[in-house]
């Protein structure tokens, strides 16, 4: 179908320059496009992330002071409850799924996922979720028992706030299941004749481990989360310890999902990461098959470490000291994935612009947080700080330094690809300068804290701790002001920024292969891949062929003629793709 004919079809005017753009109108629809859901996702994400940081910075306006001078217990109980839900749920899971559903089609040559109608059901389960979670607060019983929702606590805290929550739950674990699902199909079943396994791009892998993690962990949550509504509005006692129930059983399934949730949220980073330094490096990426198999080691290790967050829940000794090695264990191919990324880095034509800088910064704020996870792995030291603010700095430089910085670098990547335009530098710049300074203004004394025997979740605390919390309270209102430069820089350079063209970055994967923003169903003909990815500064590049480059001070760029920065669709192939098999 021509591109006009498609224009026609969707009833989208054609502009001058400019490949067809969907009307805004059809981001508020239940859409089947991909890359409509994709926006979708990563826009209703990004206000989620808003509101979760707005929450936080309430959490740290109280904790400025060692008393409760700010809000109630009970409101602290719920600011704290829902800031992490919303965080992880309903930010970095779904952000993750946002540039999966906009990449992974384009990245394998597809028109579309394998199941459109229910990719779109996939989204909208997420803002009805997100609202009723926002909702509890406003009306005054929202959830107060912390993301984790153990019982008893649960069970004796507000009961409509925690049906609330528990409703939450099952409708962004459904939603997960259904894209994990529909990301597998699509991978497997609709990559382009001759993209083998080893052809994707380690997006492409990432995804898959994080998608067979999902299907294997999120149907445990939704177990537990169903047995605890029982528990909760039934009258049960599977959880309730005064009628016979063993909470602890609770403990060791909602940790089946959320410690594997842990990956589920920093895997499709480190696919991002892993497009995005090849491409401003200008090196053909380090140790691919390493990096590929690596994820899918991530995600097996990744259920089986569950029980390091119940090192003082009672557990036998010898149960302590399997899980303490197999955490310790799961260090080894995430370190496989730094020592590749910084080999990638080293010798290469580096282009510090924004999408690196914030590539840079989740390496480095990573490792941070990485370390520490390994001291935790450790049974005595865990016991030592166990429930402590230590515990919350490794998280948030695992969650806020890995992934978060990892949403970063991709906005900033894809822009072009998404909008058609560029997005303004300087202010990208400013962007990472106070995020990277908040961040560790933030969380960085929080190891101290803890280290010091600062309990986590309480509003008042010994005034021996003020002077570190206050320095934390400054780094949290500084990750705030971080989030303007950025949204006034996205929402301007999406109307008024320079134009990208199709391939700014000269990357070499599919989806730069496209126009800027990508055509209806992607590719007017379906596109041969004749390499593998990341194949930069290639010998056998063609003279006769100018190519535009992004940096003219970069002549290593120019395409070879099987280069997927040249692949041009084969006739024989589209006339008949079964011979390409």
């Amino acid at each position: 179908m021509t591109q006009a004919q498609l224009q026609e079809r969707a009833n989208i005017p054609a502009h001058d320059d400019e490949p067809a753009n969907r009307h805004w109108r059809d981001y508020f629809t239940f859409n089947t496009d991909h890359k409509v859901i994709g926006i979708q996702y990563l826009v209703t994400t990004f206000v989620f992330y808003c509101i979760g940081g707005v929450l936080a910075d309430l959490v740290r306006t109280e904790l400025k002071t060692p008393d409760l001078d700010f809000v109630s217990a009970e409101v602290y109980n719920s600011l704290f409850t829902l800031h992490a839900t919303v965080m992880i749920f309903l930010w970095i899971v779904p952000a993750g799924a946002g540039f999966a559903n906009y990449l992974i089609p384009l990245m394998i040559g597809a028109k579309d996922m394998a199941f459109p109608k229910l990719n779109a059901v996939a989204f909208w389960m997420i803002p009805p979720a997100g609202l009723m979670l926002i909702g509890s607060l406003l009306i005054g019983d929202a959830p107060d028992a912390g993301w984790t929702s153990y019982p008893p606590l649960s069970l004796v805290t507000g009961q409509v706030g925690e049906a609330i929550w528990i409703m939450s739950l099952l409708l962004l674990g459904t939603s997960s299941i259904l894209g994990a699902l529909n990301f597998l199909v699509t991978l497997l079943k609709m990559r382009i004749p001759g993209m083998g396994v080893h052809q994707m791009p380690l997006f492409c892998w990432a995804m898959f481990a994080t998608s067979a993690l999902t299907l294997v962990s999120t149907p445990v949550l939704a177990g537990a989360l169903i047995l605890l509504a029982f528990d909760l509005l039934a009258g049960t006692m599977f959880f309730n310890p005064t009628g016979g129930g063993d909470p602890v059983v609770y403990q060791h399934m909602f940790w089946f999902y959320s410690h594997p949730a842990v990956y589920i949220m920093i895997l499709p980073f480190f696919g991002v990461i892993s497009e995005v330094i090849p491409v401003h490096s200008r090196k053909p990426v380090f140790g691919y098959k390493a990096i590929a198999y690596s994820s899918l080691a991530i995600s097996f290790l990744g259920l089986i470490v569950w029980a390091h967050h119940m090192f003082t829940s009672g557990i036998p000794g010898w149960l302590r000291m399997f899980f303490m090695i197999t955490t310790m264990i799961i260090a080894v191919p995430t370190g496989i994935k730094v020592f590749s990324w910084l080999a990638t880095l080293w010798g290469g034509k580096l282009r510090l612009n924004s999408a690196l800088l914030f590539a840079m910064g989740f390496v480095g704020t990573f490792v941070i947080g990485g370390i520490s996870g390994v001291m935790l792995a450790a049974v005595p030291f865990d016991i030592h700080v166990h429930d402590t603010y230590f515990v919350v700095a490794h998280l948030h430089y695992v969650l806020f330094g890995g992934s978060v910085l990892g949403i970063y670098a991709g906005y900033y990547h894809w822009f072009p690809k998404v909008t058609g335009r560029m997005m303004n530098e300087f202010w990208g710049k400013v962007h990472f300068a106070l995020t990277i300074i908040g961040l560790n203004l933030a969380f960085l004394p929080m190891h101290k804290l803890g280290m010091m025997g600062m309990n986590r979740r309480i509003a008042m605390y010994d005034p021996k701790y003020e002077t570190l919390n206050f320095i934390c309270t400054m780094g949290a209102y500084l990750l705030a002001i971080s989030t303007f430069p950025f949204i006034i820089n996205a929402v301007w350079s999406w109307h008024k920024g320079p134009k990208a063209g199709d391939n700014p970055w000269q990357a070499l994967t599919l989806e730069w292969m496209t126009t800027s923003p990508p055509a209806i169903e992607n590719f007017d003909e379906l596109p041969v891949l004749a390499t593998g990815p990341y194949d930069y500064g290639m010998s056998n590049r063609r003279k006769d062929v100018d190519v535009p480059l992004a940096d003219e001070k970069d002549p290593a760029l120019a395409a070879g003629p099987n280069s997927v920065l040249r692949a041009e669709p084969d006739p024989a192939v589209a006339a008949n793709p079964e011979d390409r098999k």
